[in-house]
């Protein structure tokens, strides 16, 4: 099982296509380390998310509390703060950092919203490159208005030997939004085609799962049903800043099984919220295709991710 932790809506971005920011969580709201320690142990992996999540102080107290939870963590961040990030890697080595590069110097800094972004995403995965830390990337989330500049990236991150992941544009309670949609799908399908071309090519089996899961990107904006189901809320969960757990963070209103402040997880996981829950996920109309709901299906249903890898490997060797 898979988890992410949504540690504060609190965010020094302002980025276009998540309004977060602008319903932060108060400090003193927000749980902290011994509410996690309700979690249950034997997690695979764990998301550490906000907002901005080097924000909070005590981080590492949480890092330290989840290390013994899950065998994988890594902290989804923008990137800005490079001396609390490289302190906390420094102590924490195996935890991977994921930054937030929404395009070139001028896209990122305007995309965002937060001055010399850019720059500090940089000098944060060198330093931490610099500090022999395996697990680091930065990833985009693609839209309209940045689309063209995912190539660019991409190549940034192989040249540089850093993760690259992709995200699109979604509307949920988590980000404050319902107005992100493509006007221009095609184009934006067009430059994911190119990305997934790219991964097929190379002789890493990862990044050809990779260009499966972009793959169902394009899927998505095309408005199509999942290319797998969707079992959020079994085969994975989120925890809100609150200490709500809900399936997932694409749904309008969050669907809250408990709470850890105030329940036990074993109450939570098995109580009737839950059970009602998960029937609403089976039946969910949205066919998000997001990293947290994804990648734990298709790990789980990983011959069919499978056969289009092989499939257009093929295809690719005969064209």
């Amino acid at each position: 099982m898979e988890a992410a932790v949504i540690l504060t809506y609190r965010c020094n971005c302002r980025c276009y296509m998540c309004n977060t920011w602008k319903f932060p969580t108060r400090a003193d709201d927000e749980i902290g380390a011994r509410d996690l320690e309700k979690l249950p142990g034997g997690l695979a992996f764990c998301n550490l998310t906000g907002g901005e999540p080097f924000l909070r102080d005590d981080i590492g107290d949480i890092v330290d509390v989840m290390s013994a939870r899950s065998r994988r963590i890594v902290i989804s961040t923008n990137g800005f703060l490079t001396e609390r990030i490289v302190a906390l890697v420094r102590k924490h080595p195996r935890v991977g950092i994921r930054v937030s590069l929404e395009g070139l110097p001028a896209a990122n800094d305007e995309l965002r919203g937060i001055r010399d972004g850019f720059d500090h995403v940089l000098r944060t995965l060198m330093e931490l490159q610099r500090l022999g830390s395996k697990d680091i990337g930065f990833g985009i989330t693609v839209s309209d208005r940045n689309h063209q500049d995912m190539i660019e990236l991409y190549q940034l991150a192989k040249n540089l030997g850093f993760e690259f992941a992709t995200a699109a544009v979604h509307n949920s309670f988590y980000f404050h939004k319902l107005d992100n949609r493509f006007e221009r799908p095609e184009d934006a399908i067009r430059s994911f085609e190119q990305l997934i071309e790219e991964l097929l090519k190379t002789n890493r089996v990862k990044n050809w799962f990779r260009a499966y899961f972009n793959h169902g990107l394009t899927n998505y904006i095309r408005g199509n049903p999942r290319l797998l189901p969707c079992e959020a809320g079994t085969e994975n969960f989120f925890v809100c800043p609150n200490g709500d757990v809900v399936p997932c963070n694409g749904s309008d209103e969050p669907m809250v099984m408990g709470n850890l402040r105030t329940q036990t997880w074993d109450a939570i996981w098995n109580g009737e919220p839950a059970r009602r829950i998960r029937l609403q996920v089976r039946n969910c109309p949205k066919n998000c295709w997001m990293i947290g709901t994804a990648a734990p299906v298709m790990k789980k249903y990983a011959w069919k991710p499978a056969g289009w890898v092989v499939k257009n490997k093929l295809r690719r060797a005969f064209s």
